[in-house]
């Protein structure tokens, strides 16, 4: 416990349930559409998977990685064939 209030008092906090379920959820989406881009030769999902796979590494708040992540989920469904 000491150990957890150390690293809050240095600024770190851990990641809400609804940011670890939503970078969950995208990232094996994009690696679904990632793969089945990459097999059917389909950058327009390629590309989308790609981005679902990696955009939780650079964003930090969990209304922000759901909004993006939603409308890069949309994207890949309108595209899916």
């Amino acid at each position: 416990m000491n150990e957890l209030k150390a690293l809050q008092s240095m600024g770190f906090t851990l990641p809400s349930p609804a940011y670890l379920l939503g970078a969950i959820v995208f990232g094996l989406l994009g690696m679904v559409a990632f793969s089945r881009g990459r097999k059917a030769s389909l950058p327009m999902l390629t590309w989308p998977g790609l981005a679902l796979m990696l955009y939780p590494y650079a964003v930090s708040e969990t209304w922000l990685l759901w909004v993006v992540g939603v409308g890069l989920g949309i994207w890949v469904f309108v595209h899916w064939q």
